[in-house]
């Protein structure tokens, strides 16, 4: 499984159109086109349009299928109609996180999308707890693309391309097979970016005319890369593998108890591990919002009246607030919305306030 150098069946729409490219664990993507404020407003505003396939696909199948992703998986996968999708975490025996990922349960199969960074990760976890069992890995990351079209207009700039399926009918992180373009692809209404949308997964050899359809569609769809997408999940509240998760902290230490159903048949693998962790986690995922005008990055600590109490994990200026943004990963005591830190920007303490997340709370419709 090569995982360097690996260009999506999109990289040279991406680079037509001028985009400034980057290596993005291993995948060679756009970083942006014509500025990330501009891309990021028109996500918030109207409409994006992503590349998305430098994310792994894993689809499992076989008679225990459930069976087995259900010990893998922290979140609850029997809860979850055909076709529906459910946010959880792959945590190891530690009850550490390996990943975090989006789970379709489908009528004969189960799909598992994984981060990139994380990709060989997941799968050689998943292959060694698949043996001995009626379990059947496929790894098609390198077969399907994964096409996203975000913002408030999303479904009113896609349904026109769509044959045979009301896209109103798909109900937020949901997946109905449709046909775009002639092509027939899964279609989920999930995102990344706070705003209504969808991911098409398509097959490679599609990709490309889907693409265009969409961008020709719309006279203000823009193309968006990844630095806009990332400044639309920090105004979001969304955590970012690598930054808010790691195999250094639990589920617990960063605020997901919600997906983590340890009393679920059959119980994850790592439920003795995550048991302790939930005893002893002291640490959670709290939003920050600058006072004044300094902007908080990464690594940043975060102080309590002088004292030490967590770091910034991610941190922006928000295109859309107009002010320093951040999530911050501090001592449980410090926690409530409104409490009053200090993050420690070169050098100096700068107020910052505790902020309730989402920092924006966009169009995504979480009902029917």
């Amino acid at each position: 499984m090569t995982t360097t150098n690996l260009k999506t069946p999109l990289t040279e729409k991406h680079e037509a159109l001028g985009a400034r490219m980057t290596d993005f664990a291993g995948w060679w993507m756009p970083l942006q086109y014509k500025g990330v404020r501009e891309e990021h407003e028109a996500v918030r505003t109207h409409g994006g349009l992503f590349d998305l396939s430098h994310m792994a696909e894993i689809v499992v199948t076989g008679e225990q299928r459930e069976d087995f992703v259900q010990t893998m998986v922290t979140n609850d996968l029997k809860k979850l109609n055909f076709g529906q999708a459910m946010y959880s975490c792959l945590c190891n025996l530690e009850g550490r996180i390996i990943d975090d990922l989006l789970v379709y349960r489908f009528e004969n199969e189960v799909w598992i999308v994984a981060n990139a960074s994380n990709r060989s990760a997941v799968v050689s976890w998943l292959e060694k707890h698949a043996e001995g069992m009626d379990v059947a890995l496929d790894d098609r990351t390198e077969e399907i693309a994964l096409v996203a079209v975000q913002g408030p207009a999303a479904e009113a700039i896609l349904q026109p391309h769509v044959d045979g399926l009301d896209l109103s009918t798909v109900d937020f992180y949901t997946a109905q097979w449709g046909t775009v373009g002639g092509q027939r692809m899964l279609i989920s209404r999930t995102g990344y970016t706070g705003e209504d949308g969808f991911e098409l997964y398509v097959e490679n050899a599609h990709a490309g005319v889907t693409w265009d359809l969409l961008l020709q569609g719309d006279e203000a769809l823009v193309p968006v890369g990844l630095a806009a997408r990332d400044t639309l999940r920090l105004e979001s509240g969304f955590a970012l593998y690598g930054n808010e998760l790691s195999l250094e902290r639990s589920p617990y230490d960063v605020t997901l108890a919600w997906i983590t159903k340890l009393d679920k048949e059959p119980a994850p693998l790592a439920k003795p591990a995550l048991e302790k962790a939930k005893e002893s986690a002291t640490t959670c995922l709290v939003g920050l919002t600058m006072e004044g005008r300094g902007v908080p990055r990464a690594g940043y600590p975060v102080h309590q009246n002088g004292t030490p109490v967590g770091f910034v994990s991610s941190g922006t200026f928000s295109p859309s607030l107009k002010k320093g943004v951040a999530l911050a990963i501090v001592e449980r005591s410090a926690r409530a919305a409104g409490t009053e830190l200090e993050i420690i920007v070169r050098g100096k303490p700068q107020a910052a306030l505790v902020t309730k997340l989402p920092f924006v709370r966009g169009s995504v419709k979480r009902h029917s």
